[in-house]
């Protein structure tokens, strides 16, 4: 199935933590917390202003980002959980994160 958001909205795949602390200790799934990064899988047109005019979004599929602890709504699209949120919903977009890898940001 093909999804596209309307508007402002992104449709974001969660970026799973990592399972392990620096000293070896494993984490229990009933311990995580849900992750706060993710990546940008498709992306709205953008604003629209009163004179019709569209604002692009800031944001575009394949981007790292991160968002706030409730931002979004989870949704399930073709058995995956995704999430859709608003672009003021994301904090941010973590540059030179390649999709997949675990850097921390200081």
């Amino acid at each position: 199935m093909k999804f596209r958001p309307l508007h402002d909205r992104v449709l974001v795949r969660r970026v799973e933590s990592v399972e392990k602390t620096a000293g070896g200790i494993i984490i229990p799934d009933t311990a995580k917390e849900k992750p706060q990064e993710g990546e940008v899988l498709a992306v709205g047109a953008g604003n629209k202003a009163e004179d019709g005019k569209v604002t692009p979004l800031d944001v575009k599929a394949g981007d790292r980002i991160l968002f706030g602890k409730w931002s979004g709504t989870e949704v399930r699209v073709d058995g995956e959980d995704l999430l859709i949120m608003k672009e003021s919903d994301i904090l941010g977009i973590i540059e030179g994160a390649a999709s997949g890898s675990k850097k921390k940001v200081a």
